[in-house]
């Protein structure tokens, strides 16, 4: 190479080597101090799609699992007031075979009757009264088929819990039927029937049967949304589970490997401060030029 001084192509030689250097040590800084290897789309495109996909169904999981935990807290409220329904269902009865018996007159029987519709009464109240975030939940609002293209969602529950839409894998429905009194065909508001009155011996008798009959179908709303509490806590168990998993994949994707990329941190800085020194030494070079001169 000639000894030229209008061009000095060793310097620009290692102010090319320089800036590779630090551009690869600025990227190391970069990824050691947000822990990301990838940092924008530059970084690697292809992983920066995959991993914003799976962020996305990460959340939506994260927001199901909340969905199902809400689900089984509006379920245990439920059953809370089922609990006391059952109270209810039982002091009736009791009442209904106290006055079944021969041994009462009838004003004594009419004093059981007046307690017997006051339970019946209160059992229609707790069901109407019964709501969770503003949802009455024993009212029979949850039964029938569902509508959620108004602003209030009617007909049974859907709980959605996936990232898509899928009937069989991201919702399902709970129903609850109506519990008043009267949908259990008991007390004066029931139609006229076997549980309607105990004022009669002949009444109080037939109300036991109406009154097993009313807790039967008691149990079996109770039976129903138990097994739901269940399924949701299944599926709480594993949404957790495929969260987790996706957490997992999405940080071999995106997180930086700290111990190798600290080694191709040192490496980088070593080859830029090497650089710095070169180019510091190319730059004397073309002053050997006045020593012929001179």
């Amino acid at each position: 190479m000639s000894l030229v001084v209008n061009h000095n192509l060793m310097a620009t030689n290692v102010a090319n080597a320089l800036n590779s250097h630090y551009n690869r040590l600025s990227t190391s800084t970069q990824r050691l101090s947000s822990g990301m290897r990838i940092n924008s789309a530059a970084d690697d495109a292809a992983g920066l799609a995959i991993r914003e996909l799976m962020r996305t169904d990460i959340a939506a999981l994260q927001q199901g699992v909340r969905n199902a935990n809400d689900a089984i807290s509006l379920i245990q409220t439920a059953d809370g007031a089922l609990g006391v329904i059952d109270e209810k269902l039982i002091r009736m009865k009791e009442l209904a075979e106290q006055a079944a018996t021969g041994t009462y007159d009838s004003t004594q029987r009419l004093m059981i009757e007046s307690e017997y519709q006051q339970m019946a009464s209160e059992i229609t109240r707790i069901a109407n009264a019964t709501d969770f975030n503003g949802i009455h939940l024993l009212n029979g609002s949850l039964s029938g088929t569902h509508n959620g293209s108004g602003m209030t969602s009617t007909g049974r529950l859907k709980v959605h819990f996936g990232s898509s839409n899928d009937s069989a894998e991201d919702y399902y429905y709970i129903e609850i039927g109506c519990c008043t009194a009267s949908a259990f065909g008991v007390g004066n508001n029931a139609a006229a029937g076997a549980g309607y009155s105990i004022s009669t011996q002949q009444g109080a008798q037939q109300a036991l049967n109406a009154l097993t009959n009313a807790i039967v179908s008691k149990d079996k709303i109770r039976a129903h949304i138990g097994a739901m509490q269940n399924r949701l806590e299944n599926t709480i168990t594993n949404l957790t589970t495929q969260a987790e998993n996706l957490q997992a994949a999405e940080s071999r994707i995106s997180d930086v490997d700290v111990a190798t990329e600290m080694t191709q941190f040192v490496r980088n800085q070593i080859l830029t401060q090497s650089a710095v020194a070169m180019l510091s030494q190319a730059n004397s070079l073309p002053q050997m030029a006045m020593q012929l001169i001179g």
